[in-house]
C-alpha cells in the first residue's frame, strides 16, 4: 500500500476531520434521508437523492481518510538535518530570474497547502530540491516552465 508522509500536525488534524466526519456528518446525513423519506415516493424525490449522494461522499471520505491514516509515515520536523532539503525542511528559495523569495515547509500530499506555504513532496519544485544543500542553485522543470531557484536557508 502506498506511504503517505505526513507532518505529526498534519496526523492530527486528519484525526481530527475523520472524527468530525463519523461523529457529525454522518448523522447529518442519516438525518437528511430519514427527513426526505418523509416526503413520499422516493423514485421522484429529488431531496432523497441528493441526501444519498451525499452520504456516499461522506463514507468515501471516511474510507480513504481512514487509509491515508493506516498508511500514514510521520515525518520529523526537519528530519533531524538543517544541511539537507528533506521532507518536513523549511526552506527559503530565491527566484533567480524574479530576485524574489518565498518560504515553503515540505510536506506530504496530504498536507499539501499553497496558500499556507505547504509545498507538496511530489511537486517539481519540491522534487528538484530535495536532498540538495543551501547555496544551491536547482532548475525546476514544470509543465509550463523551467526555472531556477537558489536555496537560501534550511530550517528544521
Amino acid at each position: 500500500m502506498e506511504k503517505f508522509f505526513m507532518t505529526q500536525e498534519g496526523f492530527d488534524e486528519l484525526q481530527k476531520k475523520l472524527n468530525y466526519l463519523k461523529t457529525v456528518r454522518r448523522l447529518e446525513a442519516s438525518e437528511r434521508i430519514k427527513q426526505a423519506r418523509e416526503y413520499g415516493d422516493l423514485s421522484e424525490n429529488a431531496e432523497y437523492d441528493a441526501a444519498k449522494d451525499e452520504q456516499a461522499m461522506i463514507e468515501a471520505d471516511i474510507r480513504k481518510i481512514e487509509a491515508q491514516l493506516e498508511n500514514a509515515e510521520i515525518i520529523a520536523d526537519g528530519g533531524g538535518s538543517k544541511n539537507v532539503v528533506v521532507l518536513g525542511s523549511k526552506v527559503t528559495l530565491l527566484d533567480v530570474d524574479m530576485n524574489e523569495e518565498e518560504e515553503w515547509l515540505i510536506v506530504g500530499t496530504t498536507e499539501a497547502s499553497f496558500r499556507d506555504g505547504k509545498l507538496s513532496n511530489e511537486s517539481p519544485l519540491a522534487q528538484a530540491i530535495l536532498g540538495k544543500r543551501k547555496g544551491d542553485v536547482v532548475t525546476v522543470r514544470t509543465p509550463q516552465a523551467t526555472y531556477d531557484v537558489k536555496i537560501v536557508k534550511i530550517e528544521k
